[in-house]
């Protein structure tokens, strides 16, 4: 294969789903690795690209199978192959596309457990202090849990989002699609505290020379904009501090968020929108995953179900 070549369709494909589908970088990123292990696998084939089949594709998916891959990295895998190939064939690189009838694998739905409000409390609790990474981190974990954020729109955020005054946040979504969300007591105290003195003006005080983050709501020791691994090991960190080991992840703070909200009783809808959900579907599985939950404890516990378990 021409590797030259390949590289050029590729970079031509990573450069569309950046300026017109306006994809994450995150997003971006993973189609490259995505595509360019494709790409190394269909070489060590001996197959070329622009005479690629369906079975070609189909063959590499059964071989991440086979490598014990998990569901979702099968599955993602297949979506970015998949656009590649469409792209080609859009831009007429290819004659046909050879993976429009490739069906991308099923992932077993499954959602994590919500933590306990107790959980919550110990882990808010957690950074102590009134050095800069303690109200920074105290602010994270606040906008986390109590805005319901995806850890892209967190480390995203800008101080032009942040609306003190009226305890809002803006954010940008998936596919770049703003919403405004309200900043809840506990999340509006502790994002004001990392705004002050001893917060994010300590830490742009020790830096030395100039960044792109002036405007970066989030930033790491050196003053630039946190990352998304950096942002992980803050809540890794305190999850490890507290107990919570592994079972802590920022996505388990979103959905706990959710959670907590549909137990006390707000409307589906709202929930919706405030995860930024283009679908309600979406959001029902919060809904069902509590619904099952609440029926296994039904059948545990009622004299009835009880009573109806054993007669079966």
């Amino acid at each position: 294969m021409n590797e030259r070549a390949t590289t050029i369709e590729l970079e031509e494909f990573l450069n569309w789903l950046t300026v017109e589908r306006g994809r994450a970088a995150s997003t971006v990123s993973g189609y490259r690795r995505d595509v360019a292990n494709f790409l190394e696998w269909l070489d060590s084939s001996e197959e070329q690209l622009l005479t690629a089949q369906e079975s070609d594709i189909t063959a590499y998916v059964a071989h991440l199978k086979h490598a014990d891959r998990a569901p979702s990295t099968v599955a993602r895998a297949t979506v970015a192959i998949r656009s590649f190939f469409r792209f080609l064939a859009a831009e007429k690189m290819i004659e046909t596309d050879p993976g429009a009838s490739v069906e991308v694998p099923n992932v077993p739905r499954g959602l994590p457990k919500a933590l306990t409000l107790q959980q919550i409390e110990s882990l808010m609790a957690s950074p102590v202090g009134d050095d800069p990474a303690a109200h920074r981190d105290r602010a994270i974990l606040e906008v986390l849990y109590g805005c319901g954020l995806r850890i892209g729109e967190l480390v995203a955020l800008s101080l032009v989002d942040v609306d003190l005054d009226g305890e809002l946040l803006r954010v940008f979504g998936k596919g770049r699609r703003e919403r405004i969300v309200p900043l809840g007591r506990p999340a509006h105290a502790a994002v004001s505290q990392w705004m002050s003195g001893p917060g994010r003006d300590a830490v742009l005080s020790r830096r030395t020379g100039v960044t792109q983050a002036e405007d970066a709501l989030f930033l790491n020791q050196r003053g630039s904009r946190i990352s998304r691994q950096g942002a992980w090991m803050v809540v890794r960190g305190h999850g490890n501090r507290v107990g919570l080991g592994v079972e802590l992840t920022p996505h388990v703070l979103r959905h706990s968020c959710a959670t907590h909200m549909l137990e006390n009783g707000a409307e589906i809808r709202y929930v919706q929108e405030l995860l930024g959900h283009r679908s309600i579907s979406s959001t029902q599985r919060y809904t069902a995953f509590r619904d099952e939950e609440i029926r296994q404890i039904y059948d545990r516990s009622h004299p009835r179900a009880e009573a109806q378990l054993q007669e079966k």
